[in-house]
């Protein structure tokens, strides 16, 4: 048994949380990219990629997050393709996050009325100038509180890649608890540490919703 004061576990703990921090961003930036532009090509054709799409978002939607991470760093390796666990766990993160985006923006791209098209059909706007000056901007404030509220399941998701040796918060926490023998102690600890990185986001996240309904109302 190791002497941990309830301080160094503390600053160890959050020293591992920033690589929980990383991680969250990557698969947020990585998943908005790649979900805006499946948002994109389902809206411009939507007869030829509408289903591909909802078939892309069903299958990351409806599958757990853990056998998606287990597939990506083992699946890949199968096919002689040798990636770090960052990549991997990245790659997972990345691809699980789109899916959800793709489908909560694609929901407030529809609630804009369809008069908005037909108005900026009617000016001679291209399709993606349609998208930029009239559907987009109408679409982006609805888009706001749930997009910043699913940045909170992000964060708990990262938890996952700890089993498949991801060194980030929850991961650091069993090191932790293994040496010194004090589980309830130190995932007390991990509980917190997410707990603050998370409680103000779903703060800021309903905040957001009410004052979109303010605006709204």
């Amino acid at each position: 048994m190791v002497d941990f004061s309830l301080w160094d576990i503390l600053r160890n703990l959050i020293l591992s949380a920033r690589w929980t921090l990383v991680l969250s961003l990557i698969a947020f930036v990585g998943g908005g990219v790649v979900g805006a532009a499946f948002l994109v090509l389902r809206i411009w054709r939507p007869a030829v990629f509408d289903r591909p799409v909802g078939a892309y978002v069903q299958l990351f939607q409806g599958t757990p997050l853990l056998m998606q991470i287990f597939l990506s760093y083992f699946g890949l390796r199968l096919f002689g393709v040798q990636v770090s666990v960052w990549v991997s766990v990245s790659l997972a993160l990345t691809l699980y996050t789109s899916a959800f985006l793709t489908e909560i923006w694609r929901g407030c791209v529809a609630a804009i009325p369809k008069g908005q098209w037909e108005a900026s059909t009617s000016l001679a706007l291209s399709f993606g100038e349609q998208l930029r000056h009239v559907i987009l901007p109408q679409a982006l404030r609805i888009a706001i509180p749930p997009t910043v509220g699913f940045v909170v399941q992000v964060i708990k998701g990262t938890a996952l890649a700890s089993v498949v040796g991801f060194v980030e918060l929850t991961r650091a926490g069993n090191m932790i608890a293994n040496v010194t023998y004090a589980p309830f102690t130190v995932f007390a600890c991990v509980a917190l540490t997410y707990f603050i990185m998370c409680y103000p986001i779903s703060l800021y996240a309903r905040h957001l919703e009410r004052k979109l309904h303010v605006r709204g109302g």
